[in-house]
């Protein structure tokens, strides 16, 4: 027996059920075995990645943490790392609440988005890149409009109620 064969037999013993979309739970593996390598859009990390997509959902974490060592053992670390929630973390553009925790299940449905407080850097060509500091009122605390700039470090701060971003780069945490 095969490693997909492996795998098909203990999700069956276990119980463990994939999306409808998939066959079997080998092909759910070996479908975000090919994914990983191209993941990542939007400068996300590929654990981010993976954590974001919902693959995770019901039994996904349990056949991805069994099947990718097995069919792709090279993204093993990125899988353990989203079921852990143990990756770095960048940022696009859009508007986010300064939190140290993650949304709630009611925020998240609400589409509250998160970043934590620190020090993150946006790199690369950017026109027209903008950020914005808020309080949780929504005074501005701190912004920066660059016409045109290859690197910008910012500070969040806990006590900021927001961060937004427009037209910039990915922000990364600095390290």
């Amino acid at each position: 027996m095969g490693p997909e064969g492996e795998i098909d037999e203990l999700a069956d013993e276990k119980g463990w059920v994939v999306d409808d979309l998939y066959e079997s739970a080998s092909g759910f593996v070996q479908d975000i075995c090919d994914s990983l390598p191209t993941s990542g859009a939007g400068g996300a990390s590929r654990p981010q990645w993976l954590a974001k997509s919902g693959q995770l959902e019901g039994d996904g974490a349990a056949v991805l943490t069994m099947g990718v060592p097995k069919l792709c053992p090279e993204w093993s670390k990125a899988v353990k790392q989203a079921v852990a929630g143990k990756y770095e973390r960048s940022f696009g553009d859009g508007t986010y609440v300064v939190s140290s925790k993650p949304p709630t299940a009611e925020e998240t449905e609400e589409g509250v988005v998160t970043i934590p407080p620190g020090t993150y850097r946006a790199k690369g060509r950017m026109e027209d890149c903008y950020w914005e500091r808020t309080s949780k009122g929504g005074g501005i605390i701190d912004n920066q409009f660059a016409t045109s700039a290859q690197s910008i470090t910012v500070t969040i701060a806990p006590s900021d109620g927001q961060f937004t971003a427009e037209r910039c780069e990915v922000w990364k945490p600095v390290k």
